[in-house]
């Protein structure tokens, strides 16, 4: 390996690490790491696959590749094809051709886009896999230890991306459930106050206007507090 290769994937790893700690979009973060992967690898295509726990099949949710039937490919089971069998043992796979490998699921789409060699890494969180990193080339190529050993760095990154971003998502839901029950606490306080109702009264009557007006709980109680704001101003 020349410096030159080993100054790219410096650049790739730094790159990547730059985008975790930034404030771009998700899906953003995920195009750049496959763009950035492919460049630095030469490769034909690039993909992220991620886990779909409620079907346990895997996905495609970033590629640099323009390629429609790539970007068409069926969800994978877990166990499918050759990037279903690196989400279940969570072990790297190399395949020298998949035009003639029977466990590759897609050969006809290999044929047609030209893809030969394929490298898959699992993209893993605390020994968890939560999806998968796919480079392939458009001519034979023997993955060297060197290659592997970076590009699972970079997939553990990306794995890195991806649990924070579902860790602030969970976060946001939680903040805006507390938000909302505290809404609709002090809406049925309101009512109770204002119309000598009790607790399950007011409930009940916040839930009718809810059905009638077909808005959210959220969405009375904010109208209900507004109104008394203007009212006791």
């Amino acid at each position: 390996m020349t410096s030159r290769d080993q100054q790219d994937e410096i650049k790739a790893i730094y790159e990547i690490s730059k985008a975790i700690t930034s404030d771009m979009y998700f899906e953003d973060i995920l195009k750049l790491i496959v763009s950035v992967t492919a460049e630095v690898f030469g490769s034909k295509i690039c993909s992220i696959m991620l886990l779909d726990e409620r079907t346990n099949t895997l996905k495609i949710r970033a590629t640099q590749s323009m390629s429609r039937d790539y970007l068409r490919k069926p969800p994978l089971k877990i166990g499918e094809g050759i990037a279903g069998k690196v989400a279940q043992y969570n072990k790297p796979i190399v395949v020298k051709d998949v035009r003639k490998e029977p466990d590759y699921k897609y050969r006809d789409i290999a044929i047609r886009e030209g893809l030969v060699s394929m490298l898959s890494i699992p993209m893993c969180v605390k020994n968890k896999v939560i999806g998968v990193l796919n480079i392939y080339t458009s001519k034979p190529h023997d993955f060297t230890e060197r290659e592997i050993e970076v590009i699972s760095s970079i997939a553990n990154q990306a794995a890195i991306v991806i649990e924070n971003t579902e860790l602030m998502v969970k976060t946001k839901i939680l903040q805006e459930e507390l938000e909302t029950r505290k809404k609709i606490e002090r809406a049925k306080g309101i009512l109770m106050k204002e119309e000598n109702l009790t607790e399950e009264e007011a409930y009940k009557k916040m839930r009718k206007f809810s059905m009638d007006k077909r808005k959210n709980m959220k969405e009375i109680a904010e109208a209900i507090i507004l109104a008394y704001e203007l009212k006791n101003k």
